[in-house]
């Protein structure tokens, strides 16, 4: 019988897998233009959440436990202006999945309890609580691509007159 650090960290590694295969199930079927189009006067396009993703996933994981040295400008990730390749945009994606992944796996026992801080996170005081926070973070992010997703479904349907 695996012990508990086993459990979580196989168990915690499969959900962040599970995740990346939910975000490339609603994000892989977008055209480029959809990629980058927000058809709502709130929220962000699919390609600014998917820059969201990677930045939040590469600072609070990948340069706060990975030590990674990765330099976060979490602005951008909002405001990009230029429409940035979507394949290039999700290896990125992939490439910081990969890393959070591994570097789930890599803890050992004691690891899970070793003490965390990061800007603009002060409810994780240590290093299980912001895994588990980001993957929840993630997860969210999933929501709001589904439901992009759903609208350009509605309007092609509306364009093809089958709505």
């Amino acid at each position: 019988m695996a012990d508990l650090a086993t459990t979580v960290s196989a168990d915690l590694a499969d959900y962040y897998q599970y995740i990346a295969a939910q975000v490339h199930k609603w994000v892989d079927p977008l055209t480029q233009g959809q990629f980058w189009r927000n058809p709502y006067g709130y929220g962000n396009s699919a390609g600014h959440i998917m820059l969201h993703l990677t930045g939040n996933l590469s600072y609070y994981i990948g340069a706060r436990i990975a030590e990674t040295g990765y330099i976060r400008n979490r602005d951008r990730e909002f405001t990009e202006r230029e429409k940035l390749d979507k394949a290039k945009v999700m290896s990125a994606f992939d490439d910081t999945m990969a890393m959070v992944v591994a570097t789930i796996r890599n803890q050992k026992p004691a690891d899970w309890t070793v003490s965390y801080s990061a800007e603009r996170e002060s409810e994780a005081k240590e290093r299980f609580m912001i895994l588990l926070r980001c993957a929840g973070h993630a997860y969210h992010h999933v929501g709001q691509l589904i439901f992009l997703n759903k609208e350009f479904a509605k309007e092609a349907a509306k364009q093809s007159g089958s709505a």
